[in-house]
């Protein structure tokens, strides 16, 4: 068997590192999202459908998710399949879970009571995350969900000049994406 020169098999190599690179980046893309709404016996009713984008909104001059009421304890539930990659406390959002699912979006669920997760686990579309709750800004609120979702790949053509419309290019509305609009 003839085998190319030395110098040769290196190139191969890199191309093989690449393809795989490639692989691993784009096929998150391929994978369909199907999101499903994020607590536990909760419709498109349990929030108001403005509240995505609304302003002004306390801290955060804008709120870039929807906040989805429902008793204290009840199960939140993944939107979608993917990794944990935070599980925490953060001043505004209280008990904080973030999942990295389909399409390189992070869906970012706060004000939990409780999680049950762990950082770097995979859960499945329906697992439970942790329970509704009141923490961090939602103190003395009425208990809900606040439900954002982030493109770590930006879409600048996504971007306003609406206060803080830069930021458009990473946020996607989670009610379009649990309701299929």
């Amino acid at each position: 068997m003839n085998h190319p020169p030395n110098d040769a098999r290196p190139g191969r190599r890199r191309n093989i590192i690449l393809a795989l690179m490639a692989v691993v980046v784009l096929a998150p893309f391929a994978i369909p999202e199907y999101a499903r709404i994020p607590v536990q016996g909760a419709t498109v009713r349990d929030w108001n459908p403005q509240a995505f984008w609304y302003e002004p909104w306390g801290a955060s001059g804008v709120h870039k998710g929807i906040d989805i009421f429902a008793p204290q304890g009840r199960a939140v539930i993944a939107s979608v399949p993917g990794i944990v990659i935070f599980r925490g406390q953060l001043k505004l959002g209280g008990n904080v879970v973030a999942v990295l699912g389909p399409k390189w979006r992070l869906h970012y669920f706060a004000h939990l009571r409780d999680s049950n997760v762990r950082m770097f686990e995979w859960v499945g579309k329906g697992e439970v995350l942790g329970t509704v709750g009141t923490s961090g800004n939602a103190a003395g609120k009425a208990p809900h969900l606040h439900y954002a979702v982030l493109s770590v790949v930006p879409r600048p053509w996504k971007a306003t000049t609406q206060t803080q419309g830069w930021k458009k290019m990473f946020f996607v509305d989670p009610a379009r994406l649990v309701t299929g609009d």
